[in-house]
């Protein structure tokens, strides 16, 4: 059995992955691991030889006023998480090792990067998409593991790997969710116990809409205000039902529909969706 080694500087991981001949998976997380991220190191054990998990939290994603200084932080726990997942490096750099003073950017793409997410935070998925690109390029996994609850950050990360022709494979793995139906998230722990049954009512929406679609439903506008009746003790920043490749649809499309919602509760941001 290998030990899990601990590397930190740019150095170490290249020289690491020169001595790599075999399959190498990679999962990207930005620490204060849970369940979700969790199964997704599990089934990229599972599928490849090697495995390298990274914990950077990226300030670059953060717009001003957000919770870049109060983001969850576990190191101790992370670090025993990965070493019984039996990951083989975990990379875990600091600011001043992946960002210099005057950085090269990479920008997101026009449409699909300035809509949902990308609307309601600017300059957000240019800072995801560079990071990506550079932990990309230092690991260079055979395949590289997001999970859709991050849907549209995960469309524009395989768009990224497709324009930039990148040799690597986008495994999209499904949302983990906790007992009472609350997707996994690091910021599930900002919710006080009366915050959190009120998120409740996230998943219980989309479990609405998916009954109406399963009884022929496929009007846009009835699906969305079905939702909003529940969400209205939240703030409801927006629902949404699109395409699989964040374009407009009349109407839901089985096999190329997906649902979001992004919301606050308290002062906690939380998103989720679904796929049809």
């Amino acid at each position: 059995m290998q030990f899990m080694k601990i590397i930190t500087t740019i150095q170490q991981l290249q020289d690491i992955r020169k001595s790599i001949n075999s399959s190498v998976g990679f999962v990207p997380t930005m620490g204060a691991l849970h369940d979700g991220h969790i199964s997704l190191i599990k089934q990229a054990r599972e599928q490849n030889d090697i495995l390298i998990v990274s914990i950077f939290v990226n300030p670059t994603q953060f717009l001003k006023g957000e919770d870049l200084s109060t983001y969850p932080s576990k190191n101790e726990a992370d670090i025993k998480i990965c070493e019984l997942a039996g990951v083989d490096y975990l990379f875990m750099p600091n600011i001043n090792t992946m960002y210099t003073q005057d950085e090269i950017g990479i920008t997101a793409p026009i449409i699909r990067g300035a809509v949902l997410e990308g609307y309601n935070r600017p300059g957000h998925f240019d800072g995801v998409l560079q990071i990506v690109l550079k932990l990309f390029n230092l690991v260079s996994p055979t395949n590289a593991y997001f999970g859709k609850k991050d849907a549209q950050q995960l469309a524009l990360i395989k768009q990224m790997v497709a324009n930039l022709y990148l040799q690597i494979n986008i495994i999209e793995c499904e949302i983990i969710r906790d007992s009472d139906g609350l997707a996994l998230s690091s910021r599930n722990v900002y919710l006080s116990e009366q915050e959190r049954k009120i998120a409740l009512n996230i998943s219980k929406s989309l479990r609405v809409a998916t009954k109406l679609i399963l009884q022929g439903q496929y009007n846009i506008d009835t699906i969305t205000n079905e939702m909003q009746s529940i969400l209205e003790d939240t703030k409801i920043e927006y629902i949404k039902i699109v395409s699989r490749d964040f374009t407009y649809i009349k109407e839901v499309q089985l096999q190329n529909t997906i649902i979001l919602v992004a919301t606050k509760v308290g002062t906690t941001r939380l998103i989720d969706n679904l796929w049809i």
